[in-house]
């Protein structure tokens, strides 16, 4: 009798099979466009641009902070009404460029920044290309001044190439974005890497304690496909020097940066974002065609959560070309940024937003 019963639930399950499939596949979320009115964010965007509310005498303010190799902030009731920008101020100054690419605030009121910093490679002699890593930085006064907390993330010595068709990089990490997880245990870092070598090409990430925020130098660990590997300490250098392992992309790099031809296949430039509609983490992504980083088109990709990596879905273009750095704006006042939008939410590239990005189940 169990034997016949079990074969019923086996023959059951068979017929019912695609079923599931096809049901589950439609609850893949699709993305539809609204036009609507042109908005530029003020200043030069040159990277993903943070966007935080905070309350400043007792009135809820969003901060949008952009960045052309220098940082500045703008201010104002709401992404219609932001003002012109300011400097924000490094210190001390982490050399080369600085990208100003995420920014949370912490239950204290405390800002804490995420860099991309781009300085030459002295190892390359006079090739005029960088080796991009990421920092850290922290504020108290709503972003117009940073302490710098130093360097968090950085490609493995002797991994750049000095011989590539690369436009900009000759190796490194960064173009970032970062979400604390619900808890406050973890902040999650999404990141590209430029390695040299072509099985860690990609979009890898890498995790910090939240309790680690005000001491992240070497508490970084990054994502290897199966654990998250820590940094070791460079028993060569005369300071202090952690060297982080490069982690295995989880959209890993078809067509390589290094190598004889100048095609390329990689996505680069996640920018995640929890949308309260789908109850899902969204992630748009650039994807790059040659070693100019010429835009083939804009991907999303979702997943449930942000502690397994392995969760995120196979990448779906939305956008035929376009521009680097796309990222949404949430609407909701107050609230709505570039890491929470709820159903409707603006859609900005290179700091220019002609659309309104609709998620729909």
């Amino acid at each position: 009798m169990r034997v016949r019963l079990a074969t019923s639930v086996l023959i059951i399950l068979v017929f019912l099979a695609p079923l599931l499939i096809a049901q589950n596949a439609t609850t893949t979320p699709r993305v539809e466009w609204k036009s609507a009115s042109r908005l530029r964010l003020p200043g030069q965007v040159d990277s993903n641009s943070p966007a935080v509310w905070d309350r400043v005498r007792g009135q809820s303010l969003m901060f949008v902070m952009t960045s052309a190799g220098e940082p500045s902030m703008s201010v104002g009731f709401g992404l219609t009404s932001l003002s012109n920008t300011t400097p924000a101020r490094v210190d001390p100054w982490p050399g080369g460029g600085v990208w100003m690419e995420a920014v949370l605030v912490d239950d204290g009121g405390t800002w804490y920044g995420y860099y991309h910093n781009e300085t030459g490679n002295e190892a390359c002699g006079t090739v005029p290309k960088a080796q991009p890593r990421i920092g850290a930085a922290r504020s108290v006064d709503y972003g117009a001044t940073w302490e710098s907390l130093g360097i968090v993330l950085e490609a493995p010595p002797r991994s750049y190439d000095c011989q590539t068709n690369n436009k900009y990089f000759v190796g490194g990490v960064g173009d970032l974005s970062v979400q604390l997880d619900p808890e406050s245990q973890d902040l999650y870092i999404f990141y590209s890497e430029y390695v040299r070598a072509a099985m860690f090409q990609g979009v890898g990430v890498a995790r910090l304690a939240w309790a680690d925020r005000d001491d992240p130098g070497g508490k970084v660990m990054v994502w290897n496909g199966r654990t998250w590997l820590p940094p070791s300490q460079s028993r060569f250098s005369e300071t202090p020097r952690w060297i982080y392992p490069p982690a295995l992309p989880v959209f890993r790099a078809s067509e390589p940066w290094h190598d004889e031809d100048t095609l390329v296949e990689a996505f680069w430039g996640p920018s995640v974002h929890w949308n309260t509609f789908l109850e899902q983490y969204v992630m748009l992504l650039n994807h790059a065609k040659n070693e100019d980083f010429d835009q083939e088109g804009i991907y999303v990709s979702y997943s449930p959560r942000l502690d397994d990596p392995r969760l995120w879905t196979e990448p779906m273009k939305i956008f035929n070309g376009g521009s680097w750095y796309p990222q949404v704006m949430g609407l909701e006042i107050p609230g709505g940024s570039d890491k929470v939008a709820g159903q409707t939410a603006r859609f900005f590239m290179s700091g220019v937003s002609n659309q309104l990005i609709q998620f729909t189940r």
